[in-house]
């Protein structure tokens, strides 16, 4: 915390981004306007950071001239480090990190624990609105690895694993708040993301992390796949993976929002968590 404090007073500082967002809303940029980090910029994650929803899911990958237009109006240049933050559960924040990474972005931080822990640290908050100087970054899709369909079928079925990271009832189909079908991919095991994180929202340690995914068959040598709902806190088990030091870990960006949409996906149910 306070090395973005001092960062922030650099001569060059990063660029700042708050992607605060909640599934059931009230809008993040209600929490923007009534404070945020000084200089901060807000980006919405359903319209800048993600493609219409459809066919692909409910978040889907965004276009990249699209992305390219928005973070180049919110600053982001490729040659200065951004750091993104969201409320403090650190999930929105991680699909945001995954966002510009998968986009060819080199230096993306997540603020652990969020505005919640800023403000805790007692650090300044503003309600100031910025105006940055237009950004030079320009999106090139490829920068981390993705999972279609076809792909995290397969992991399901035997060549890696596939980790579902939502809460145990929906991974077992016992309730489905919002997609239109209950269950998993058959072959995905359940371990939830929201337990890679403390109740103060920060990642737990690497060796914490690397010892709850090998436990669920996430070790050396063997591919990994995360999804969720619809890509969102599944990025936040990639944000772990990494911590973890699986940097190849892949995002299944359409999530079981994309898997319902073809009748012809098989669908499992029960089963225990991870």
């Amino acid at each position: 915390m306070a090395a973005v404090a001092a960062a922030l007073g650099s001569a060059r500082p990063p660029v700042v981004l708050d992607v605060r967002w909640r599934l059931a809303g009230p809008p993040g940029r209600d929490d923007y306007a009534a404070g945020h980090l000084p200089g901060a910029v807000f980006v919405d994650l359903d319209t800048d950071l993600c493609g219409p929803p459809g066919a692909g899911g409910r978040h889907p990958l965004p276009d990249p001239a699209a992305l390219t237009r928005v973070l180049r109006a919110a600053g982001v240049d490729a040659r200065r480090p951004v750091v993104v933050y969201d409320g403090g559960e650190g999930q929105a924040a991680a699909r945001a990190w995954w966002t510009l990474r998968w986009a060819g972005h080199d230096d993306v931080r997540v603020l652990d624990g969020g505005f919640a822990a800023w403000v805790a640290a007692g650090e300044p908050v503003t309600t100031a609105v910025p105006t940055p100087a237009p950004g030079d970054f320009a999106a090139r899709p490829g920068g981390l690895p993705v999972l279609d369909a076809a792909e995290a079928a397969r992991l399901g079925a035997g060549e890696g694993v596939l980790v579902d990271v939502r809460v145990p009832p929906r991974y077992r189909g016992e309730v489905e708040p919002v997609d239109p079908v209950a269950g998993h991919v058959p072959g995905a095991v359940n371990l939830p993301t929201t337990e890679h994180a403390g109740a103060d929202g920060r990642l737990r340690s690497a060796e914490v992390l690397r010892a709850r995914f090998a436990a669920v068959g996430v070790t050396d040598g063997v591919r990994v796949g995360a999804y969720c709902g619809s890509g969102v806190t599944a990025a936040h088990t990639v944000l772990a993976l990494h911590r973890a030091g699986r940097p190849d870990a892949a995002l299944y960006v359409g999530s079981w929002s994309e898997w319902v949409t073809d009748p012809d996906r098989p669908v499992a149910t029960g089963g225990a968590a991870g």
